[in-house]
């Protein structure tokens, strides 16, 4: 009788007969499979992102495991860190911000469920880094800078704010003038200025941000900037300075003025 001895290998193999009488079969791995995933369970404890934020804080994750513990679970052929990895590689953090939930819903892995859970996390964080800094004290241009460019810079339109401070230069008020591209024949002082009264203000600061990133101010930017000083030499309310929010640079036309 022949007798012959059989390796198993995984389920995705097929074995094939004998070579010759007394040799050894063995089973041979036909295809492998496509992708190959390790699920998070089959990590080691210390490298799951869920149990290294107990352990070391939230600090000590990439952003990539800061998603995955959002999304808690991956798929059979990714886990949830793959997912998390190609979410960043094809957006990026500051695109995934401003992702809609239809977008994120169509990546594999995500679905709509995930996509409102990332796109809710997203708006709450904006809304957080949005909070104006009432009752603080401005005393030059990087200061506004450090509390809007976060707010700013990465939005699709131009949004024109002004600022209203107290006589010790306190924030008391913020009111957004105009969305859209920036024409110096819609940005009345009027508009800038009744709200100053409104607010009994003693000096205002006016910002904007442009939608390209560069924060070189145009013609008609420094148009505005001429108006709304005039206006607040015959209001007597202080009139600052004007702020463009850049990407990664800012501009201010005090400080312009003062190395000029």
């Amino acid at each position: 009788m022949k007798k012959y001895l059989i390796i198993k290998m995984p389920s995705y193999s097929q074995e094939r007969p004998a070579l010759a009488t007394g040799q050894l079969a063995i089973t041979f791995i036909n295809k492998a499979p496509s992708t190959f995933s390790m699920k998070i369970t089959e990590m080691s404890l210390e490298n799951r992102p869920r149990e290294r934020l107990e352990r070391e804080g939230s600090r000590s994750l990439s952003d990539a495991e800061l998603i995955a513990i959002i999304l808690k679970s991956g798929t059979k052929k990714e886990n949830v860190l793959e997912i998390s990895h190609k979410l960043l590689a094809k957006y990026g953090t500051q695109g995934l911000i401003h992702c809609s939930v239809q977008e994120l819903a169509e990546e594999y892995g995500v679905g709509k469920a995930k996509s409102c859970q990332l796109v809710a996390l997203c708006e709450f964080a904006k809304r957080l880094s949005f909070h104006s800094p009432e009752k603080q004290v401005i005393k030059e241009a990087q200061d506004v800078v450090n509390f809007y460019q976060l707010k700013l810079r990465d939005l699709q339109k131009e949004h024109f704010l002004a600022l209203y401070l107290d006589t010790k230069h306190k924030l008391i008020a913020e009111e957004i003038i105009t969305v859209g591209i920036l024409n110096a024949s819609l940005i009345h002082p009027r508009e800038v200025f009744h709200a100053a009264i409104k607010h009994l203000a003693k000096a205002v600061i006016v910002l904007h941000n442009h939608p390209s990133g560069d924060p070189e101010p145009s013609k008609e930017d420094l148009l505005v900037t001429k108006k709304l000083e005039k206006t607040g030499e015959i209001l007597g309310i202080d009139f600052l300075d004007h702020i463009i929010i850049g990407k990664e640079t800012w501009w201010s036309w005090r400080e312009s003025r003062v190395l000029s």
